[in-house]
């Protein structure tokens, strides 16, 4: 469910701390650690998944953002994804603009094409 979403470092120490008071596990189903999820669920007899998620939820406050997302989010910050979105989405403009003056005939299909191949290898 959470799988290709980018993890925010509060919302998962607030689910950890909650572990603490409710039902422990939740930040690591959040996190995309299904397995651990459940072996604090069935271990939530016992006190050791509450002392584990409130140890976590300190664990994650103390982090920086960039160490969060190096461990939870593949290494992107959600700045990375959303400059590189404005990237593409530039150079998707400038496609457009390329294919316009084709359409034209302001220039030829060879230039155009080399046009094109540089506007992807900038992606």
């Amino acid at each position: 469910m959470f799988k290709n979403q980018h993890k925010n470092r509060s919302l998962a120490a607030v689910l950890a701390f909650s572990g603490t008071l409710t039902v422990s596990g939740l930040h690591k189903f959040y996190l995309g650690q299904p397995l651990w999820g459940v072996i604090y669920v069935l271990l939530s007899w016992t006190p050791i998944p509450k002392v584990a998620s409130a140890i976590e939820g300190v664990w994650f406050l103390a982090q920086d953002e960039d160490t969060f997302d190096r461990n939870f989010n593949l290494g992107k910050s959600a700045k990375i994804s959303q400059a590189a979105g404005q990237q593409v989405s530039s150079i998707a403009s400038a496609m457009r603009e390329l294919e316009s003056l084709r359409q034209d005939g302001l220039i030829t299909e060879y230039e155009f094409e080399q046009k094109r191949r540089q506007l992807l290898e900038h992606i």
